[in-house]
């Protein structure tokens, strides 16, 4: 065969060659999402501190829904219709701190009443961090978090839980018990209490250590499972902001009702002395050790404990919307005269207030606490910080907060 037509067929058949290469990689599909590939998400998990319980109300009033409704009827519709909730009463809302913008996307799998581990019992499914799965569709937080993250690509995972394991809302709601049912000159404080001195007790700081450092261990089970490494990602631990002032710091004097009836803050000033100086002080040192006790080294942490300082429920330093003038949450300096904590609601829960919403970060402290997992975020090199209020007014339509 002539040397010339030998090397014209060489080269056709490596022509052909290449077209068929060419063809099948034309015919494969793009790589699908997930650790490392696609837009980077932030996913939030834990209890009702994250979930966004409260995110309908900016700031306070007695005068009516209208007056303070920031995000209407659908705020806690989270299913893919926006027809309702996934699961009753998780009140994940649109104002949750995990939607933090700037070209990455949020995903919320926390659930307002939430616990280290799943409670299936009783009419509300609260979803634990641990993999639980009923088989007809009801998982647990880190079972959640797995299945999302094989299909997305997960670069941080925020998460607040350990309040409910202390029994944080039957603690409020004995003191608030205990200040309407015992007069000032003979008051029946909560904090010496079988409920409080149990929660506070070294026995069960001890086991709640270890469950908070065990889900801790189960979120990074669920990244690994979906083929992450733990350099892919970081886990963002936040503690509890303090919501109440001490009790020299209550605009409503002890005696009467009014602290109650009118602000919605029934605690007796023994009480919220105790809170700020030991109750919530222990849960989040508890959280704190948790993270050692986990051995997790992909971890950052962001302190909340005082960023709503100045602006906590009856403060003396902001006010109900009546008492300061404002006629709507749209107001100019509605966010600095207003609380960021939403009122303790007993027989006052009607219309489209929970008793579940009491004594969360309401509108303004979930846009609050937004910021400061923005800035945590770092523009994809996560950092740790104490996060507290900066400058007054709004910026792109959330608090001032500095990450310090």
């Amino acid at each position: 065969m002539p040397l010339t037509r030998t090397r014209h067929l060489v080269l056709a058949v490596a022509g052909a060659g290449a077209l068929l290469a060419g063809l099948l990689a034309t015919a494969q599909p793009a790589q699908a999402d997930g650790p490392g590939v696609g837009t980077p998400w932030v996913v939030s998990l834990g209890d009702s501190y994250i979930s966004g319980e409260a995110g309908r109300w900016a700031g306070n009033t007695n005068n009516g829904e209208s007056i303070h409704d920031a995000t209407g009827n659908d705020t806690y519709w989270d299913n893919a219709a926006n027809t309702g909730e996934q699961i009753n009463r998780c009140h994940r809302s649109e104002s949750a701190e995990v939607y933090i913008g700037g070209g990455v996307n949020g995903h919320n799998l926390a659930c307002s009443g939430a616990k280290t581990a799943t409670d299936a019992g009783g009419s509300n499914f609260k979803p634990g961090l641990d993999f639980y799965d009923d088989g007809a569709g009801k998982v647990g937080q880190a079972k959640m978090l797995q299945s999302f993250a094989s299909t997305h690509n997960v670069e941080m995972v925020v998460v607040s839980i350990g309040g409910n394991d202390f029994n944080f809302a039957g603690i409020v709601q004995q003191c608030v018990t205990n200040f309407l049912a015992s007069p000032s000159w003979w008051p029946d404080y909560c904090k010496d209490d079988s409920i409080v001195v149990n929660a506070m007790s070294t026995s069960t700081q001890n086991t709640n250590r270890t469950r908070i450092a065990n889900a801790f261990k189960n979120i990074r089970t669920a990244m690994r499972n979906a083929n992450y490494d733990d350099t892919d990602w970081t886990l963002l631990v936040q503690n509890y902001a303090s919501p109440l002032p001490n009790g020299s710091g209550l605009r409503y004097p002890q005696s009467g009702y009014t602290r109650q009836s009118t602000g919605g803050c029934g605690f007796w000033n023994a009480d919220a002395d105790y809170a700020n100086n030991a109750l919530l002080p222990r849960i989040n040192a508890t959280v704190n050790q948790a993270i050692t006790e986990s051995g997790l080294t992909n971890v950052e942490t962001l302190n909340l404990s005082t960023a709503f300082n100045g602006r906590r429920l009856c403060e003396t330093t902001v006010g109900l919307y009546e008492e300061k003038g404002l006629s709507h949450w749209t107001n100019s300096g509605a966010v600095d005269k207003t609380e960021w904590v939403n009122t303790i609601r007993t027989v006052t829960a009607t219309g489209n207030y929970y008793i579940q919403e009491s004594l969360h970060p309401n509108y303004w402290g979930q846009l609050a606490m937004r910021s400061c997992v923005r800035q945590a975020w770092s523009g994809g090199a996560p950092r740790s910080g104490t996060c507290v209020r900066g400058a007054d007014g709004l910026l792109n339509g959330e608090p001032r907060m500095t990450l310090q």
